[in-house]
């Protein structure tokens, strides 16, 4: 089935990408094209928090999969059910429904993601042999944000792909993600090198191209396109310096369901997040858990919020709207839905990195610093932007729920990674209630403490919105440790714990949680999966050793008191993702003894916690497993330092001596020969003010040719 499902992807996959880009300068929207009928047309749908509706192609979609591949997926992981003590034909019709979120943490949570999801997938021969692969085929929701995001979309613009062929590749249609090619600077630390030249020309032709149709750009921008060239398809290591292809411009968020894959329901439903900063509220530091959280499906830009509870035709974003309707009826937009844009804007981190007022940047070194604010302020001294630090979306909510909904006199909005308000894992969507999950699998591999592990922050967070502000929209946590320290303390950041497991109501008051975190190994080996949120290279040695370490964490679970693995996890993990099935069956099904002795072991228990002794030996520390590579390189060469987080953002430096150069030549011949641009060559000629004492305006001068689309406050 493997070797089909290769060959399939192998013929198939290029005609996707023909179908969806040609140049690199598809990734500008289609703008001024003649909208569909108002009259007939919902642009934008809305409801209200005690009466939810899910997008109608959603609802199809994942009530497709349940009655057909999902069905079949549960009858290939349980068989009949008696390993488990059950007969499964009697949960024939109830099995449970399942959604999993991947969280934010950078490429350190993109390779987290893939490595966990290989250790529950079918597909793969050990996870199969250990009873854990199965439960992502049995999923109908998947989620991801920020790093998280990357990996969400690289899988659907891959056609689905086993997890080990999508990061490493396959030798035939799959390359991998390329991670020992820096994200912004590839060709090594010389900017001025002829291949990152190459490189910034493609970028830079993208990135003009949106901004020559009156649609504003951002850092965000010229980011989404550094995530397409390793997470999208159509880049390898022979044309990443070329422009033989488009690198992943065209393909948008909205076009998944053409995707063979998605046509033969056998992906869960995707779901990207990302949070906004209200307009006027220029923060750089994190978010309340206030402002309104939306979401990216193939058919919606969202928000369950209350405040809101709206959805956008992912179609027709980028469209000026106001009261749903477009402002002009001629001047439509589609394309902006780009999926490296998508991706990025989930991963838009800048705002908390950028420190307007004191001219400094949180988390780095001076020197790091410095260098950033050098090439910001390049930037600043030629154009400006709405909002250079966010990703700027036109907003499609204006004048919707005007009592409510922070944001409805605006006609931009703002947004920012998905985790700015702290909750570094995508769980909301997943709790929506009409969404109605059973059980729901945080895999956490969010950077917490001082050694990059995480201590369950997230969950807790996510807990308080979920019984303060979304409390009438969306389901509740089930009883979590009270606080970071009682996650440490009790071990369960340390192994797969499940939450919820034994609710008072029927229906149960909650969904079953079933948590997975980053986890040292268990064995006791050095952990090398506890990187920076900002390593933005890997080595080939390092990616294989951080991905071996997640997949048999994933697989093994624990035995308490001891380093070794539990050879009936698979089983526990196959008792915890069917046990909801017990309650929709009148009468409800007592537990097998099997699966209670599971629950016993793996479930948290608030009136009898666990404790950390039973987790022993466990490394905090993490340890290069490849000395001789890109890390000590790096901490031996200071001026390399700077090299992949710096270098993104010089990219809008030389944007916008790019744009310049645009306007006065507009020669297309840019994409055969890649002209390098040299403008930071001449810094002593330069009058270089700091970053901030350029004045951030309060709206966009918008040229004289572009006005008719947008125009704001």
């Amino acid at each position: 089935m493997s070797c089909l499902r290769t060959l399939i992807g192998f013929l198939v996959l290029p005609a996707i990408t023909a179908a969806f880009e040609d140049s690199v300068t598809d990734y500008a929207p289609s703008v001024n094209i003649p909208c569909p009928d108002l009259s007939t047309t919902e642009f934008v749908r809305e409801w209200t928090a005690s009466n939810q509706t899910l997008n109608p192609n959603e609802e199809e979609y994942v009530q497709t999969r349940l009655n057909s591949t999902i069905a079949q997926a549960w009858n290939d992981w349980l068989s009949d059910g008696s390993q488990l003590g059950y007969n499964t034909t009697s949960f024939q019709g109830h099995f449970p429904k399942i959604g999993l979120a991947i969280p934010g943490g950078g490429l350190r949570a993109a390779q987290f993601g893939a490595a966990a999801l290989s250790g529950i997938d079918a597909r793969n021969e050990s996870a199969k042999s250990a009873g854990t692969g199965g439960l992502l085929q049995v999923s109908s929701y998947l989620t991801g944000l920020s790093g998280g995001s990357w990996i969400t979309g690289s899988l659907f613009f891959n056609n689905f792909p086993t997890l080990g062929e999508l990061v490493f590749g396959n030798g035939n249609n799959l390359t991998g993600w390329l991670l020992d090619l820096a994200f912004a600077t590839p060709d090594g630390d010389d900017l001025f090198s002829e291949y990152n030249q190459y490189f910034y020309g493609s970028i830079l032709w993208s990135v003009m191209a949106k901004a020559d149709t009156g649609i504003d750009t951002s850092i965000t921008d010229p980011w989404a396109r550094m995530i397409s060239f390793h997470f999208l398809n159509q880049t390898n290591r022979q044309n990443f310096f070329t422009n033989d292809t488009a690198h992943g411009a065209g393909q948008l968020w909205s076009n998944i369901p053409n995707i063979p894959a998605w046509q033969q329901y056998e992906t869960p439903f995707p779901i990207l997040v990302t949070d906004s900063r209200p307009q006027g509220l220029n923060t750089t530091i994190a978010l309340t858990l206030d402002p309104t959280v939306y979401e990216i499906t193939p058919f919606e830009f969202a928000s369950y919020d209350p405040d809101l509870s709206a959805g956008m035709n992912l179609t027709f974003a980028g469209t000026p709207m106001t009261n749903k309707k477009p402002v002009n009826a001629t001047a439509c937009v589609t394309g902006f839905d780009q999926a490296g844009f998508m991706m990025g804007t989930s991963a838009s981190l800048f705002n908390q990195i950028l420190d307007f007022a004191h001219n400094t940047i949180q988390d780095f070194s001076q020197s790091d610093g410095n260098g950033l604010l050098y090439v910001l302020s390049r930037q600043l001294s030629e154009v400006r932007t709405r909002a250079d630090d966010v990703a700027n979306w036109p907003n499609p909510f204006n004048g919707v729920k005007t009592s409510t909904y922070e944001d409805t006199n605006s006609t931009w909005l703002s947004l920012i990674d998905g985790a700015s308000n702290g909750e570094n894992i995508p769980l909301g969507p997943l709790f929506v209630k009409a969404r109605a999950l059973d059980v729901i699998v945080p895999l956490d591999g969010s950077a917490d403490d001082s050694n990059n592990w995480p201590n369950g922050t997230d969950m807790l967070i996510t807990a308080e919105r979920l019984s303060s502000i979304l409390e009438a929209s969306h389901q509740q946590m089930p009883p979590l440790p009270q606080n970071a320290q009682a996650f440490i303390d009790t071990g369960v950041r340390e192994r797969a714990t499940f939450f919820g497991c034994d609710p008072t109501q029927n229906p149960p008051e909650f969904p079953l949680v079933i948590y997975i975190p980053n986890t040292p190994p268990f064995n006791g080996d050095d952990p090398a999966a506890n990187t920076g949120t900002f390593q933005l290279q890997y080595t080939p040695k390092q990616q294989q050793v951080l991905f071996d370490q997640i997949h048999n964490n994933t697989i093994s679970g624990f035995v308490p008191n001891t380093n070794d693995a539990d050879p009936n996890f698979g089983k526990c993990l196959q008792c915890a993702a069917v046990d909801r099935a017990r309650y929709k069956i009148s009468p409800v099904i007592n537990r097998s003894d099997f699966c209670q002795t599971c629950f016993t072991q793996y479930c948290y228990d608030p009136t009898h916690p666990p404790s950390l002794s039973e987790v022993p030996n466990r490394k905090q520390i993490f340890v290069d497993p490849d000395p001789q590579g890109l890390v000590n390189f790096l901490s031996e060469n200071k001026n390399k330092l700077i090299g992949g987080v710096v270098g993104l953002v010089i990219f809008i430096a030389l944007l916008i001596g790019g744009l310049v150069w645009w306007k006065k030549r507009r020669d297309k011949k840019f994409v055969a020969h890649y002209h390098q641009v040299s403008a930071l060559h001449e810094e002593e000629e330069l009058n270089l003010k700091t970053y901030s004492q350029y004045i951030r305006p309060e709206s966009y001068e918008i040229p004289a040719h572009r006005g008719s689309l947008y125009t704001d406050s």
